[in-house]
């Protein structure tokens, strides 16, 4: 059980009153329902899948006006009647993209909404690595404090009895600022754990949106299954990110070589001429002519084709840090469980031990008042420290699961 040996130095503080406490649990779905980071996300997902459905869409048909053979010269100049080719015009055009490339197109951006859809995910398990670490580092700081203030307590409590000792004649004078020197080191360590505190607390803020967390309930124990986190490497969030922008990649391939393949358009216009002329109707057809090829297309083919092979090369490279880090953090998972043991079960109840004896000494005459306070300011080294190892056991735990492991 966790803090079974710190219990009887806390159970003589006051548990502190919150307004709107914060489980674990609760804060990390209060975190991914309000991220702005999430919903930056969410707003990106939403303009890639609007982006799809134009992107293979034909380009807007054309209007135009004109005035064709309109002289300028010669007995006719200026006039619309004087010469039968003088017409008013208007047509309409319209480019037609060959079917590959549209294709080609709406791939692409199909892939994009993989590649945002991928960051979303990604996003959301990044936000609640934040939330559960800044949870766990503010619960331990509080207890670490808490356990600090009640050793200065006592410590406090022992400046009466070495005044009295010093004004007895049987401790010295330069014994009795041993005291208020252990006094002065702890509280230097309670300031900085008071800070410990108050960056945890700013950090969950900024997850939460709550100026001002507090947190209560249990400390979640995450249970490690190397087996199942290496199985479940592939489907990380971060890899799946690599992968659609891979997708994405190969899909520009497809619109590099679909330049390739012609286009065509057409021309439709109407002729009006004077009265006395008959109106004529002109149709045309365009058609692209790839001809330069190796100075235009095939260039951005091989481009494109080299920028897949990167990012297929970026996909495996991040595949293999992913592998590294989870076996990295496997192995300080492992000794920082065994450090805290050893701290939880030896150096904690021998510092203990240490100070009741220490207690029963000094009252049967053997073990002076500086005995006393010194094996205090080591149980409270020790409980200090066995805390500090517990919080690195708990912030390994929440990293891996929820870095390698599933969302829920």
């Amino acid at each position: 059980m966790r803090l079974l040996f710190l219990a009887p130095l806390l159970a003589a503080l006051p548990s502190a009153a919150f307004a709107d406490p914060l489980t674990f649990d609760e804060a990390l779905t209060l975190a991914v329902g309000q991220a702005p980071s999430l919903r930056a996300r969410s707003l990106d997902v939403d303009a890639r899948r609007s982006s799809v459905i134009p992107a293979g869409q034909l380009p807007d048909p054309k209007l135009s006006f004109g005035l064709d053979n309109f002289p300028v010269s010669g007995p006719p100049a200026f006039t619309f009647g004087g010469d039968e080719m003088t017409m008013a015009r208007v047509g309409i055009s319209q480019d037609l993209p060959n079917p590959g490339k549209r294709r080609a197109r709406t791939g692409f951006a199909t892939a994009g909404v993989g590649v945002a859809e991928a960051a979303q995910m990604a996003e959301r398990r990044r936000v609640r690595i934040a939330v559960a670490l800044a949870w766990i580092d503010l619960a331990y700081a509080e207890r670490r404090l808490a356990l600090i203030d009640s050793v200065l307590v006592e410590l406090r409590e022992l400046v009466s009895a070495a005044t009295s000792a010093v004004t007895s004649g049987t401790v010295r004078p330069a014994q009795a600022l041993e005291t208020r020197q252990a006094i002065s080191r702890l509280e230097d360590r309670r300031s900085e754990i008071a800070a410990e505190v108050a960056r945890a607390r700013a950090i969950l803020s900024r997850w939460t949106g709550d100026p001002n967390p507090q947190i209560e309930g249990a400390i979640p124990e995450f249970a490690i299954d190397p087996a199942a986190l290496r199985a479940a490497i592939d489907q990380n969030p971060e890899l799946a990110v690599a992968m659609a922008r891979t997708r994405q990649s190969e899909a520009s391939v497809e619109v590099a070589r679909a330049d390739k393949r012609p286009d065509w358009g057409f021309d439709v216009s109407y002729q009006r001429r004077y009265p006395r002329y008959g109106d004529m109707v002109s149709v045309g057809v365009r058609v692209d002519l790839p001809l330069f090829t190796r100075r235009r297309q095939d260039p951005m083919i091989a481009a494109s084709t080299a920028s897949a092979g990167a990012a297929r090369a970026d996909q495996e490279d991040l595949r293999r840090a992913l592998v590294a880090d989870l076996e990295a953090g496997l192995a300080d998972h492992a000794m920082h469980h065994e450090q805290w043991m050893r701290a939880r079960d030896e150096l904690l109840p021998l510092a203990r031990q240490r100070a009741d004896l220490e207690i029963v000494s000094y009252s049967a005459g053997r073990a002076t008042l500086i005995d006393v306070i010194a094996a205090q300011s080591m149980f409270a080294d020790a409980g200090l420290l066995a805390l500090d190892r517990e919080a690195l056991v708990a912030r390994d735990g929440a990293r891996l699961v929820l870095t390698y492991g599933s969302d829920q």
